[in-house]
Order: structure tokens, then sequence, then C-alpha cells
């Protein structure tokens, strides 16, 4: 399924239409997925780092109680963390858990994203091939400019969050790893 999922991507000369159009379809179904372990299995092996970033886009979307129409970059990313509520399929789980896997998935976006700039994954594979032989320096977008002062303001948006839920209880030293590792 991922392989076939990954050569759908590619087959479009839009890579970055067919990854927002397959994960529409897929995104519903993920949804659904009720165990953390099998929600995490089908993220992290995706061949896609585009459509993996789609689909954890989709998420943090649909988990933000304010959504934001701007383009994923790295300040769509730091909104995510300072806005996203726990991920609504979540509700069994405990809040730790829920906070941790929230975290684990924006880590993964991350990445994701990562990969998607640097590979130039968002351009059709004969053109990708061109600009890797040229190393071609990957292509920003305006929100992809942030500095330290803002990705410490929005770490320290979502610690003050995270301590408000969690009240006097301290912060689980996983959730605090997580943060460190994002940051």
């Amino acid at each position: 399924l991922q392989r076939m999922l990954s050569i759908a991507v590619e087959v479009d000369r839009s890579p970055n239409c067919s990854s927002c159009k397959i994960a529409d379809v897929i995104f519903p179904f993920i949804l659904n997925i009720p165990l953390r372990s099998q929600r995490e299995a089908f993220l992290n092996t995706m061949d896609s780092q585009l459509l993996r970033c789609k689909v954890l886009e989709l998420m943090f979307q649909h988990s933000c109680e304010a959504p934001t129409n701007m383009p994923l970059s790295l300040a769509k990313i730091l909104y995510f963390l300072s806005h996203s509520v726990l991920l609504h399929y979540q509700e069994e789980a405990a809040i730790c858990e829920r906070w941790d896997e929230m975290l684990q998935y924006l880590t993964l976006l991350l990445l994701s994203y990562q990969n998607v700039v640097l590979g130039h994954l968002r351009s059709a594979l004969s053109e990708r091939m061109d600009l890797i032989i040229k190393k071609a320096k990957p292509k920003l977008q305006d929100d992809d400019h942030i500095t330290e002062l803002d990705i410490h303001l929005n770490v320290e948006n979502f610690l003050s969050r995270l301590q408000q839920v969690l009240g006097e209880e301290p912060f689980p030293l996983q959730i605090r790893e997580k943060v460190h590792m994002l940051q």
C-alpha cells in the first residue's frame, strides 16, 4: 500500500497536487485507526515524505483551535505547536500520552518537511533530477525564515499551555525530551 501511494504521488506532473488529493482521501481513515502503535506504524512506513507531510498537516489542521491557511512551512509547524489541541481521536488515552503522541507527530512532520524541501520533492520527478544534478539550493518560502526567538516563544507558549492542563503535576520526562528535540 505504501509503495502504491508513493507511486501515485509521483506519476502526476505535480506531486504536490497529487499528495494533497491522496491525503484528503486517506485522512478520514487515519482518524479511525484505533491504536497509537497502528497510527505510528502507518505514518512511519510511508514511502512518500511529501504525502506524509500532507497527512500530518491535515491532522494538525484538524486539531487546531483556529486553523490557518498559510502554506506548509517552518512557521506553520510552529503555529501547530502553539495552537493544536489534543488530536480528536485520542480520547481514551491518558493526557500525557496524548500530548506525547502529538509531539511525536509534530517532530515527524518537521523531519518530513525538511526532506521535502531538501529533496525538491514538490517538483516533478524529471525536474527534480535536474535540480539534484545541478545541486540547486532548496526553494524556501517566506514562512521558512524563522528566528530563534520565534522558536523560543512558541515553545514557551506550548509549555505554559501544557502546565495549565497538568496543574500541579510535574512535566513527564518523555514530554520534556520531545520538546527539547523539537526545539
